[in-house]
């Protein structure tokens, strides 16, 4: 089975992100809304900046994470850019 609702507007799909949470009906990783929550995002600035989503969508990664930060943490570290390529940039650009 490739769709598996684990908790209330998170899912997962094998063809999307390799079965990393997503929220339901979107493409969107729960560590996305986590990343932009961690640079001190509001739910409400979060649902301005990625227009696709709800407020109600945003609230249910925050509380996947809560009850899932294991799982999620290893995705966010996994998908950060190296701060030597973000240095490198700055100066090059």
């Amino acid at each position: 089975m490739s769709n598996i609702i684990e908790f209330s507007g998170v899912t997962r799909n094998e063809n999307i992100l390799k079965g990393e949470p997503i929220l339901t009906n979107t493409n969107t990783p729960v560590r996305a809304i986590i990343e932009l929550r961690r640079l001190f995002y509001t739910p409400e600035q979060i649902v301005l900046r990625l227009k696709h989503l709800s407020l109600d969508q945003v609230n249910a990664a925050i509380e996947y994470y809560a009850e899932h930060r294991s799982e999620i943490d290893p995705y966010i570290e996994s998908n950060r850019v190296p701060h030597y390529l973000i240095e490198s940039l700055v100066k090059n650009g």
